[in-house]
């Protein structure tokens, strides 16, 4: 179907994907008093790498990241949360061991919000695909596997502004199959028990490395240049880097110690929980493009997964994102257009909280849009602000999708050495910035719909 600019200025607000940014952008236009349409073409049609019709579906990880506010994710999960996050609030009521880390079940989370979404009497979900789009009122959050159809709409939309990469997906085991005997629970450097360890010697290793190495990979089927994401190599990737690029990647065995040797292993392979139940764990870092037959016969070589059961193997996917300095402005709206915003991983950001940020941004700025205010203008030593301040700054020649880190939050005015503490410094200085900037706007953070 297109979609037309509205007749009505109270005609509902049309966001388009029902994934994590647009379901979050729902809610808050709802409990601001705004109906929504909130367009997902699933079940009608599922996209790669795509599961069930659920709303906020978690494609890769089960892992939100780091919880700490010791660390930037922790920063940003703790800004989404003072702002009423459906996404987090749903996240804390079914996550699951992680150490630090914020990780879920991803079933139930995703029915959570689903349910929630649903139970609103000012949304109305729409299971059809949107192909084409000419006008607003609207929040594109189709995601990064936006279909061909309305990818090619946007285009236009956008000109040669239009980016992608290739991310892929971490295979799944069932816990029972995973051989005990050998692998032991334990985080790094002792806290907690949250992860499944896979030791190896070196020999192993080595037998593992060039397994890895000799693997067929599944044939891409367009005919576009290779371009990953550094923050989610394929595992082969890293391997082609050097023997040793896995030991200092995701079989890092720093900070593990094999309990029945009491010594740090050659190199490990770390399993996270995944559901609720325990019964699935995810390859932590094993994010792969093999063929699911060379992952049966490789990834088997690891000790402790020698008889393992997947319940779902890795798969790769072109992920599609705009260059956000060129086609976007500082308010996620697109150029040239009053009131057509993006949001999501496609604006360039990279990560499951991420992405949502975006989708609350757009949805309230939609909101100002629509009242008459106006739009908002975060402060700049917020994890929010920083986010966007590098999709309006980043170089357009060289831009890439971007987590929340360090190097994008302002440079303090004194130094200091210890991350954790410079973490916890620039964590105590974003969220009292983002209570009085929340204060300095009531009329758009007091929502009228609870």
């Amino acid at each position: 179907m297109m979609w037309e600019p509205s007749a009505k200025s109270d005609d509902p607000i049309m966001i388009i994907g029902g994934g994590l940014a647009g379901s979050e952008a729902a809610y808050q236009l709802a409990k601001r008093g705004v109906r929504v349409k909130l367009y997902e073409m699933r079940p009608k049609k599922y996209p790669p790498a795509h599961r069930t019709s659920k709303l906020a579906e978690l494609v890769c990880s089960n892992s939100l990241g780091s919880d700490m506010l010791s660390s930037p994710a922790g920063i940003l999960k703790a800004e989404m949360r003072a702002l009423d996050s459906l996404i987090i609030k749903c996240a804390d009521l079914h996550k699951v061991p992680a150490g630090w880390a914020l990780a879920v079940d991803r079933e139930a989370f995703s029915e959570e919000v689903t349910s929630r979404i649903s139970s609103i009497p000012l949304i109305e979900i729409v299971i059809e695909e949107v192909t084409r789009i000419e006008g607003g009122p609207a929040i594109i959050a189709t995601g990064p596997l936006t279909s061909t159809a309305l990818t090619s709409s946007l285009k236009e939309m956008v000109g040669k502004g239009f980016l992608y990469f290739y991310d892929a997906v971490a295979p799944v085991v069932l816990r029972e199959t995973i051989n005990m005997d050998i692998a032991f629970y334990g985080s790094r450097y002792g806290h907690g028990k949250d992860y499944i360890n896979c030791p190896l010697t070196e020999e192993e290793y080595q037998r593992f490395y060039e397994a890895l190495m000799n693997a067929e990979v599944a044939a891409r089927h367009d005919f576009e240049e290779e371009r990953f994401f550094e923050g989610c190599l394929p595992i082969e990737v890293i391997a082609k880097r050097g023997r040793d690029a896995l030991r200092f990647g995701p079989m890092r065995p720093v900070g593990i110690k094999d309990p029945r040797t009491e010594k740090e292993p050659y190199a490990v392979v770390q399993l996270r929980q995944d559901d609720k139940e325990g019964r699935l764990y995810n390859m932590v870092g094993f994010q792969t493009n093999l063929r699911w037959s060379e992952q049966d016969r490789v990834f088997r070589l690891i000790r402790g997964l020698e008889e393992v059961e997947f319940a779902r193997y890795g798969v790769m996917h072109r992920n599609i994102y705009v260059n956000a300095p060129t086609v976007l402005d500082a308010w996620l709206r697109l150029k040239g257009f009053k009131d057509v915003f993006m949001a999501g991983q496609i604006v360039g950001v990279e990560g499951y909280v991420e992405s949502t940020a975006m989708g609350l941004v757009a949805a309230l700025n939609m909101f100002c849009l629509l009242e008459g205010l106006p739009l908002l203008s975060w402060p700049r030593d917020t994890a929010i602000g920083s986010l966007l301040w590098y999709l309006k700054n980043a170089n357009p020649s060289s831009f890439q999708p971007m987590n929340i880190n360090l190097g994008l939050f302002p440079p303090l005015p004194q130094k200091i050495k210890d991350r954790r503490k410079r973490c916890e410094f620039i964590a105590q200085k974003a969220l009292s910035s983002l209570e009085v900037f929340m204060k300095a706007h009531e009329n758009v953070f007091c929502s009228k719909h609870e």
